[in-house]
């Protein structure tokens, strides 16, 4: 949306659909207000053209009686007038418009907006009883009010949708600033998670965990190993979400069976704390140019939200086909009207299980930046099933 671009707002998927629900019926008013405002005035405009063509019709008529009443008596010639004469019988005597009547149907004296008929029987000369006068309709009026409307609500339109700009800064400014604030958070939270993360990964791989014979104490530095391997994907998530457009991409061909098999090792550990059983069908096969670190980032992102919102004792299936990855869980399920804002940055629909809510906002980044269609389908209770085509 450029308008949320020229004022340097991200905003997630649901709160862009609500912002364009308001821009559109903003549109729409305005133009409400257009249309009955030029309705107004070419009805207007119109009647003053009507009025005008009376005036005129009734100062021709009144000089074109007094001249045939005169002893003299002439027709008063007007290219702006049509004359038609006619016989104490209704008969045509004379006429200079191309639409008139051979004889006169009914007799009238009433006045519209193009035509008079008057009837002034036993005082006319040139033997005409009846006299027809017509003005003619130019449409002069008919320009200059289209003119205007086109000028003058153009500019209207302009200046509304100026105030509209300015009522939608206005508008976004509590969520820019909530946004600012969170983003900030995030950046500062990100700085001092480094060493300590950086310090604990280090000194936990330096543990020779088979040599210790103390089942107590080996489960103690698992459940270590656990948390920090968490706190680092976290970290590892908000490094990406801050740095994501100064991290140069170093692509190559991937084997996909050889990493997937890395990161479901990396995740074991957090599985078997849930009982989870990861179960793995792989093409041997299938690579992808692509940057390792991302599609890493990609895969753990979704292997990390199934174990997370899996059940105890639950599953999980990685199928690996030559065009495409699929993870299924057997965990709590989306709701439909969920599924299309899985993807919104800090979105969340479980105030029960934590996290920022950045992942997949994440793993949408990644599949954009390399072409690569994400799908989802999802039952409440009953799985939960990621697709990456290529």
């Amino acid at each position: 949306m450029s308008v949320l671009k020229s004022l340097d707002i991200d905003l997630p998927q649901s709160e862009k659909k609500t912002l364009i629900r308001f821009l559109l019926l903003y549109v729409f008013f305005t133009v409400v207000i257009l249309g009955l405002t030029s309705s107004l005035y070419y009805n207007l405009q119109k009647e003053l053209a009507s009025s005008q063509r009376t005036i005129e019709l009734n100062e021709y008529s009144n000089d074109l009686i007094s001249s045939l009443k005169s002893p003299d008596a002439k027709i008063i010639k007007n290219k702006n007038f049509k004359i038609s004469l006619y016989a104490y019988n209704y008969k045509l005597l004379y006429t200079t418009s191309s639409n008139s009547k051979d004889s006169l149907t009914q007799v009238s004296y009433t006045n519209n907006k193009t035509i008079r008929y008057i009837t002034n029987p036993k005082e006319y000369y040139l033997n005409s009883q009846y006299v027809v006068v017509e003005i003619l309709d130019n449409k002069e009026w008919l320009d200059a009010t289209l003119n205007n409307i086109v000028l003058y609500g153009s500019t209207f339109f302009i200046f509304m949708l100026i105030v509209g700009y300015f009522l939608l800064k206005l508008f976004l400014k509590p969520m820019r600033d909530a946004l600012h604030l969170l983003d900030t958070f995030i950046k500062d939270t990100t700085h001092e998670l480094n060493t300590p993360v950086s310090t604990i990964m280090t000194n936990i791989e330096l543990i020779d965990k088979e040599s210790i014979k103390d089942k107590y104490l080996l489960k103690i530095i698992n459940r270590i190993e656990i948390g920090t391997k968490t706190v680092s994907n976290i970290y590892d998530d908000l490094s990406y979400l801050i740095l994501n457009h100064k991290i140069v991409s170093n692509n190559q061909d991937i084997n996909l069976k050889h990493l997937v098999e890395q990161r479901v090792e990396y995740f074991s550990i957090l599985a078997n704390i849930k009982k989870i059983q990861i179960t793995s069908t792989l093409d041997a096969d299938t690579s992808l140019h692509i940057d390792e670190n991302k599609i890493s980032k990609l895969i753990d992102n979704i292997l990390s939200n199934a174990i997370k919102y899996n059940k105890i004792g639950g599953s999980i299936f990685i199928d690996l086909y030559s065009d495409k990855l699929t993870i299924k869980d057997t965990g709590k399920g989306i709701k439909k009207e969920n599924i299309e804002m899985m993807f919104d940055r800090y979105a969340r629909f479980d105030n029960i299980v934590g996290g920022f809510g950045i992942g997949l906002n994440i793993v949408k980044m990644i599949a954009d930046e390399y072409n690569l269609d994400i799908k989802i389908t999802s039952e409440v209770d009953k799985f939960t099933e990621f697709s990456i085509s290529w």
